[in-house]
């Protein structure tokens, strides 16, 4: 029988819990209840608040356009918004519950500061992830996101910058990158606003992938740390699948030889989904 091993820490961060437990808290007082975008990106939860009547307002366009109930209450999810977004939720009077995770606010304290004082700002992350978007959302002047080594070494930029990093990107990628910028010779102030709860997460994966003989990462497909966890697994361990729920094992041939299978789970998986999965294994004949 082979050993099954869940690397600590794994599955949801405080952040994302904060927000999922304040929706499901919400839910009890009847009043009409939005999220702005997925509250997680865990389809599994989503599709479960929906169900209970939670609304999802998936961008700008659409916040604009929604004519909402009278005592409606609009949630702010982990990855934090743009003050755009802020001043438009102001005019359309709704209560707002803002469960921004305290790394994500940070940056935005961050950039806000550094950019007023005229330094360009340098994202490292993924442009079209909420996050990202709503820290540019803070800045005050000109902003850049560098997602790979390649856009690095391609960045020109005049003046004083200051480099901060998404959340949830992989630690040693932003080295990395930041290593590149400053091979160009930038007065760079660099903040590593990678939070410590993600760091943890893929140093607990990057150790259990280099012995085990199969790897299981579990996430929802749009969730970036999920992404990151898979990449860092994979690249140990060649065995490594990634899914969101039990059912997606079944097509999933193991080797025979398999002694250790290690199982990590993004911040934005749910308890319940990572014991359901570890129990779905326990139960295959090796």
């Amino acid at each position: 029988m082979a050993e099954i091993r869940l690397a600590d820490p794994s599955g949801f961060c405080f952040g994302v819990k904060r927000a999922v437990d304040g929706v499901y808290e919400k839910l009890s007082s009847g009043r009409p209840i939005y999220t702005y975008g997925p509250i997680v990106h865990n389809e599994t939860v989503v599709s479960d608040l929906e169900n209970r009547g939670v609304k999802v307002i998936e961008d700008k366009e659409t916040l604009i356009g929604t004519d909402f109930e009278p005592d409606s209450c609009v949630i702010i999810r982990a990855h934090g918004i743009g003050r755009d977004i802020y001043s438009i939720l102001e005019e359309k009077g709704c209560e707002v519950d803002d469960f921004t995770c305290p790394f994500v606010k940070r940056i935005h304290d961050i950039v806000l500061e550094e950019s007023g004082k005229g330094r360009n700002i340098v994202i490292v992350g993924n442009p079209a992830h909420p996050e990202v978007i709503g820290i540019c959302g803070w800045c005050d002047g000109p902003v850049t996101v560098v997602r790979d080594e390649k856009e690095a070494e391609s960045l020109e930029i005049s003046g004083e910058i200051t480099i901060v990093a998404q959340t949830t990107f992989q630690h040693k990628k932003f080295t990395q990158i930041v290593e590149i910028i400053n091979e160009k010779g930038y007065n760079a102030n660099v903040v590593n606003t990678i939070c410590s709860a993600t760091k943890d997460r893929q140093d607990a994966a990057e150790v259990l992938s280099r012995s085990a003989d199969a790897m299981i990462v579990i996430g929802g497909s749009a969730s970036s740390n999920t992404r990151r966890l898979y990449e860092i697994a994979s690249a140990n361990c060649p065995n490594t699948v990634c899914v969101q729920k039990p059912e997606d094992l079944k097509e999933y041939k193991l080797p025979e030889s398999v002694k250790l299978i290690g199982i990590t789970a993004g911040a934005s998986t749910p308890q319940n989904i990572i014991e359901e999965v570890q129990k779905y294994v326990r139960g295959i004949d090796f």
